[in-house]
């Protein structure tokens, strides 16, 4: 297959939910082609291939187009899962995927409020930005502690080996420790932080955070993953 018949790609590097796309799509083996988008600026061939204009969005070969990013997830893995992520060791599919589901709800939520105070003001809680913020980073920590348990108790969210959950809610945890790393470093949740420290240094994660210039109609196609 040429490299212009590969499926698309649309991403921003430092975007969660594009991030948990790219390390499946690189879990999985399966190639693309990667279109890095400045949000500020979108190409005109996102709008009209997903009118909502977010990242990841998966254009196909035949057109069909996958804007969710846990859609995108179950896509790349599976057509190759050779590291069994879609298994978990320990569980089952749904118990996976109630966990995911509880970061990309209430989690997000709460490391929104916690991380971009000003922009929730119409809240009921809100009254000042700061204690707005410290409210929400209270309430998102205490779902920190459950993952910290969880990963004590085995290694892995659920088992002895990573699944599906780690590599779709890592990228959250990454984000809500950049808020404050000072403050983060010093909670209660070494072993969650030590899980953190080892999906950051991993292979996988530092092979899709290459950064990539902002793609135009004229760029060269970019291969996901490079190698």
């Amino acid at each position: 297959m040429s490299l212009s018949d590969l499926p698309i790609l649309y991403s921003f590097r430092r975007c969660p939910y594009a991030m948990r796309a790219r390390l499946a799509i690189a879990a999985s083996g399966v190639s693309c082609q990667l279109r890095e988008v400045v949000l500020r600026d979108k190409p005109e061939a996102l709008r009209l291939a997903s009118p909502k204009a977010t990242v990841p969005v998966l254009v196909l070969p035949d057109g069909k187009v996958i804007e969710e990013s846990l859609d995108i997830m179950h896509w790349a893995l599976a057509i190759q899962d050779p590291k069994q992520y879609l298994r978990p060791e320990h569980g089952d599919v749904g118990q996976m995927m109630a966990l995911i589901a509880a970061n990309d709800g209430l989690f997000k939520k709460n490391l929104d409020c916690y991380k971009y105070p000003d922009r929730h003001t119409e809240d009921e809680q809100f009254t000042d930005a700061a204690s707005f913020s410290a409210l929400h980073r209270a309430q998102a920590s205490e779902q920190l502690m459950g993952l910290n348990a969880r990963i004590a108790e085995h290694g892995y969210l659920m088992g002895e080996r990573p699944c599906l959950a780690d590599l779709a809610i890592a990228p959250f945890v990454r984000q809500f420790a950049q808020v404050d790393r000072a403050w983060f470093d010093t909670q209660p949740w070494s072993v969650l932080s030590s899980w953190l420290v080892s999906f950051q240094s991993s292979p996988l994660f530092l092979g899709v955070m290459d950064k990539y210039p902002a793609w135009t109609p004229e760029s060269e196609i970019v291969r996901f993953p490079s190698a």
